[in-house]
């Protein structure tokens, strides 16, 4: 059983995170919408809160979005090439990035975060709580040279003195359009929340030098203490320590996902494990033909279909067959 660390008591804003069903074609309604994330190869629309990621469905068929719903009204408009839309205490910030104006995904990410710091300061929304980064080919190139290393040195660099104390939680995934642009967006709040590590895991901004000239920059989840609290979770898969673990064997990185996934929420004093009952994931799958491996275990686990959304793409390490990120609530 995981130790569970003290959080300071408090409430945070309202944040309701859910997959809603409508056709691609169907604009974002709600004055209350912060956010609306969906997946597959349609343009996003004009709405500056909707944020279309290329990776498609393990399935073909078409993916619910991912609606980020906040208590009060949500202002929205566009700072150059970033969205922003913020209301009820939370600022979403949304990029798109052509790399090759950048130099490739080391310079992209290194424009992309210090846009990202400059519109949190902007909007003054000082607490950064969540980020996803989405990027081409993410393994392609060896030892330092290695896509995924060059993106993590680029969004050091672009997050300057950020603390380490206060990194958000995070997600980076590769994405199957080739030479496709570097995909970014990420959640920010008035109020603070509580990053949450792993004791079953090294802490990624604490790796050793074998993965990279700098270390990953970011937390294994964040708590954020709504009522009931919720619990924002980074890009989790098969790893113990540093290292990868079960190489090779898509079902027991499966079930050593979830052991990391439940410890996450018992450290964050969440409760006991993941269960379907306030969970919203995202499973994402490098090999079509695993997805019903990891769909097993998660039914096992007791997690509902519908609260899962399996997509395929690449993950950071090219030894790993999946990862799973999402929230949840401890409901």
């Amino acid at each position: 059983m995981a130790v569970v660390q003290a959080f300071p008591s408090g409430c945070a804003p309202t944040l309701k995170v859910g997959y809603e069903t409508a056709p691609a074609s169907v604009p974002v309604s709600g004055h209350d919408v912060l956010a609306v994330i969906g997946f597959g190869s349609h343009a996003a629309g004009a709405d500056p809160r909707e944020v279309v990621v290329p990776l498609d469905t393990l399935d073909g068929s078409v993916a619910p979005r991912e609606v980020w719903r906040v208590e009060g009204e949500v202002s929205h408009g566009r700072d150059g090439d970033m969205a922003w839309s913020e209301g009820g205490g939370y600022l979403f910030l949304s990029m798109r990035v052509d790399e090759s104006r950048h130099d490739g995904p080391e310079g992209a990410a290194d424009y992309a975060y210090r846009r990202l710091l400059e519109g949190v300061r902007r909007h003054d929304y000082p607490h950064l709580l969540r980020a996803w980064n989405y990027l081409a080919a993410i393994n392609e190139g060896d030892g330092d040279a290695e896509r995924y290393r060059r993106f993590s040195i680029g969004r050091t660099r672009g997050m300057g003195a950020w603390p380490a104390e206060r990194l958000p939680a995070a997600t980076a995934i590769g994405h199957l359009v080739k030479d496709g642009d570097l995909f970014v967006y990420a959640l920010a709040a008035r109020r603070s929340a509580h990053p949450v590590e792993n004791p079953r895991q090294v802490s990624a901004y604490r790796y050793p030098r074998q993965y990279g000239p700098v270390p990953p920059s970011f937390a294994r989840a964040m708590r954020v203490d709504t009522q009931p609290p919720t619990l924002l979770i980074s890009g989790t898969a098969s790893v113990v320590g540093h290292a990868t673990a079960h190489v090779g064997d898509a079902a027991a990185q499966s079930a050593e996902t979830l052991r990391n996934l439940d410890t996450l929420v018992q450290t964050a004093g969440l409760g006991d494990r993941l269960r379907g009952r306030g969970a919203c994931l995202k499973a994402y799958v490098r090999h079509r033909e695993d997805a019903p491996v990891l769909r097993a275990v998660l039914d096992s686990a007791g997690l509902l279909p519908e609260q899962v959304v399996f997509l395929q793409g690449d993950i950071c390490r090219s030894e790993l067959l999946l990862e799973i990120d999402g929230s949840f609530s401890g409901a």
